[in-house]
């Protein structure tokens, strides 16, 4: 169901098991429908308001940490923002393609990376793991060791980097230590310079102050009097001149010691805390800096050490992975011929050439050291036409689905019959009848041939709002239907016949 989406403004199908066609004019919404159906297991953007997809199979959700329930819900909703729910609980659009990638496979006219190197490897991995379970948590251990040499040896690269350049990575470390020990400054000493520099730009006024309201003092004796005559108690009289004379004194040491203060080297002084603070945030960051060149110091002055115990643990790893890596292009080799017999038995359905795969060592990554070649004959893979490569990636599609979704699952594709030939079409419709078997496969096509085979055929139209819609065709439609691929818009008697030939064909 999808709401919103593109020209959709609402749809709702229910889909039969096996082999579902999309056909309908250029321009109808065929692909727009497609990918919103990918859309909703993280493949692309999702451009609809709501798409949700009810799946009637087991999905081994627990695994994924997420509770199996009959059937199981996908949905997607764009409120405020866009999120994926699996039976009612979310899930992020990257947790949602991990998952999906268990039981949806696809194929479109753009896509061209079934013949990247990891695509192919991960195939081959698939094929032996079907002969030796063992293989799939080999190959996996591998990548994690594979990926713990390469993080030691990128370190090396880095230490032997830093060697030669460790003289002036040394001299700039101890310029900046030195630097900083120049000023030395101690935690709080810039708070309390402020406050002297605060003192001193008021120490006139203060002096001028305390000399006038020292009058105080003069005239205690007279306070004092009056309060006996009057017969009050002037002890609080008494507290407060104690606790003035404290204040006065105190304040005296302090002009005192502004006396005794060298103006200039108190600015000075401030300035340079102040620049120290300016390149570093504050005190404490300078001193963490220092720390820091100190401790970096004392390891260009161990580079060395350092460098000759990296050097033997790369070693080490080196030749684990060198060892590991050479077990696994072993067990692909064993089982290479498996998987160019199974991918030769479709091309040969499909009436395209043999090809032929050919193992050799490239660099080495996670995958191991090896690179899958394939050749078609005597013909680049990349200067055959759209048609023939179409139908290598429907070989491909069905050899991947066949050894790493063994289990069954969504197919979706996008006019893998385009350019096709009528009997070409056939044998590219035969073979997805018979994957059918195992997967629900979506497939959009313009060729009568595939259209011919489906359990259930859809046609897709635009009505006079531009507004596209999925019309279900019975029987008699789909002769229309069929036809009209044969013709054109203007059906003819020879078409509808050919229509119900195909048709009574497919039913035998």
């Amino acid at each position: 169901m999808i709401k919103n989406h593109l020209s959709f403004a609402e749809c709702d199908i229910e889909f039969k098991k096996g082999l579902v066609v999309f056909s309908g004019p250029s321009g109808a919404g065929k692909s727009v429908l497609m990918q919103g159906l990918l859309s909703l297991f993280g493949y692309g953007d999702v451009h609809a308001d709501v798409i949700e997809a009810v799946v009637g199979k087991k999905l081994g959700l627990d695994a994924f940490g997420f509770e199996e329930e009959e059937p199981n819900i996908f949905k997607f909703l764009k409120a405020k923002n866009a999120r994926y729910f699996i039976n009612s609980q979310a899930v992020s659009k990257k947790g949602m393609v991990e998952l999906s990638r268990t039981f949806v496979n696809y194929l479109s006219v753009k896509d061209n990376s079934e013949f990247e190197n990891s695509r192919l490897l991960g195939l081959l991995d698939g094929v032996c793991a079907s002969k030796e379970p063992s293989h799939t948590e080999y190959v996996s251990k591998f990548e994690t060791l594979f990926t713990e040499y390469k993080t030691l040896k990128e370190e090396l690269n880095r230490i032997e980097a830093e060697e030669k350049k460790v003289e002036d990575l040394k001299e700039f470390a101890r310029f900046e230590i030195a630097k900083i020990d120049e000023v030395s400054p101690k935690i709080g000493e810039d708070e309390e310079l402020v406050s002297f520099k605060k003192s001193l730009s008021k120490k006139e006024k203060i002096e001028a102050a305390m000399q006038k309201a020292g009058a105080i003092f003069e005239l205690e004796g007279s306070v004092i009097e009056v309060l006996n005559l009057i017969e009050t108690d002037n002890s609080f009289f008494d507290a407060c001149m104690n606790e003035l004379r404290l204040v006065f004194e105190k304040q005296n040491e302090t002009l005192e010691a502004l006396e005794e203060i060298d103006v200039e080297s108190l600015l000075d002084r401030i300035e340079k805390i102040a620049q120290l603070k300016k390149r570093y945030g504050s005190i404490e960051e300078a001193l963490a800096h220092k720390q820091k060149r100190q401790e970096e110091l004392a390891r260009y002055e161990n580079i060395a050490f350092e460098k000759a115990q990296l050097e033997k643990e790369v070693a080490k790893f080196e030749s684990n992975v060198k060892i590991q890596s050479l077990k696994i292009s072993e067990t692909r080799q064993k089982y290479l011929s498996l998987l160019e017999t199974r991918l030769n038995d479709y091309l040969s359905q499909l009436y395209m050439p043999s090809l032929q795969l050919r193992l050799e060592e490239g660099v080495l990554n996670e995958l191991g050291f090896d690179a899958l070649h394939v050749n078609l004959g005597k013909v680049d893979l990349k200067k055959i036409s759209s048609g023939e490569y179409n139908r290598v990636r429907l070989a491909f599609l069905a050899t991947h689905n066949e050894f790493l979704l063994s289990g069954g699952g969504v197919l979706i594709l996008d006019e893998i019959d385009a350019n096709l030939s009528g009997k070409e079409s056939m044998s590219v419709a035969t073979v997805l009848k018979t994957l059918s078997s195992k997967y629900q496969i979506f497939a959009i096509s313009h060729q009568p041939q595939l259209s011919s085979r489906a359990d259930q055929h859809f046609l897709v139209i635009k009505d006079a709002l531009h507004v596209s819609r999925v019309l279900p065709l019975g029987e008699e439609e789909r002769i229309v239907e069929l036809a009209r691929m044969v013709s054109g818009e203007n059906v003819s008697e020879e078409a509808i016949v050919f229509a119900k030939s195909l048709l009574e064909s497919a039913n035998l």
